[in-house]
C-alpha cells in the first residue's frame, strides 16, 4: 500500500520528528505532512466531524485508520501492537 503510514505534524515540531524516528526504526518510511499553525485548527475541526475526541498534532494514520497522537503510537510500540498493525497495513513486509 502506498503511503500506508501518514503523520500529520506541525512544521518543525519535535514530536512529529519523534514519531517519524520511531517509525523509521521499524523500517517504515512514513509520509510526513507538515502543517502550518494557521491550518492546524482547520484540519482538526475537519477530523472532529468524524471523531468524538479531537486530537492535537502530530496525528498518525496507519492503513488509513487514525491511531491518534504520539502517546498512542508510543503505547502501541511498548505493548508490542505496533509491528502487527504496520504489517497488516502493508507498511512492513517481514
Amino acid at each position: 500500500m502506498e503511503n500506508a503510514v501518514v503523520v500529520f505534524a506541525r512544521r518543525g515540531c519535535c514530536m512529529g520528528h519523534v514519531a517519524r524516528r520511531l517509525l523509521l526504526t521499524h523500517g517504515v518510511n512514513p509520509l510526513v505532512a507538515e502543517v502550518d499553525d494557521e491550518d492546524e485548527n482547520i484540519i482538526i475541526s475537519e477530523w472532529g466531524k468524524t471523531m468524538i475526541n479531537k486530537e492535537k498534532l502530530p496525528v498518525m494514520f496507519i492503513g488509513g485508520k487514525m491511531i491518534g497522537g504520539l502517546e498512542n503510537l508510543m503505547a502501541a510500540h511498548i505493548s508490542g501492537d505496533l509491528v502487527p498493525t504496520l504489517r497488516q497495513a502493508g507498511a512492513l513486509w517481514l
